[in-house]
């Protein structure tokens, strides 16, 4: 398996610790929000982003894996999976609009 930090590795060093999961509002969250997010699992089928724990390092990191077939297409620190997310929720710039006028 290939862990962010120290490279291929033997599978049998890692554990799966399940999928990464939105936490509720730690205020506002209900109590349906928190039971869903503690107790409940999907167990989906396909990619699946999860949280890995390489154990001789205690290294926590996130990998992509397609439940289906078991391959892992990718993996990050926790750092460099943060900042994709990040990218990935910040709103892109609109282009501004060009209004073409014609004169005649």
């Amino acid at each position: 398996m290939p862990c962010p930090i120290h490279g291929e590795r033997n599978i049998a060093e890692f554990f799966c610790k399940g999928p990464v999961l939105s936490m509720p509002n730690a205020t506002r969250g209900t109590r349906q929000q928190w039971a869903r997010y503690l107790f409940l699992a999907e167990n989906k089928a396909g990619i699946v982003d999860e949280w890995w724990l390489h154990s001789p390092s205690s290294l926590w990191f996130v990998a992509r894996r397609d439940t289906t077939s078991d391959e892992i297409l990718q993996t990050w620190t926790i750092e460099a999976y943060r900042t994709q997310q990040q990218k990935k929720t910040t709103p892109k710039a609109t282009p501004k609009a060009t209004s073409k006028t014609t004169t005649r």
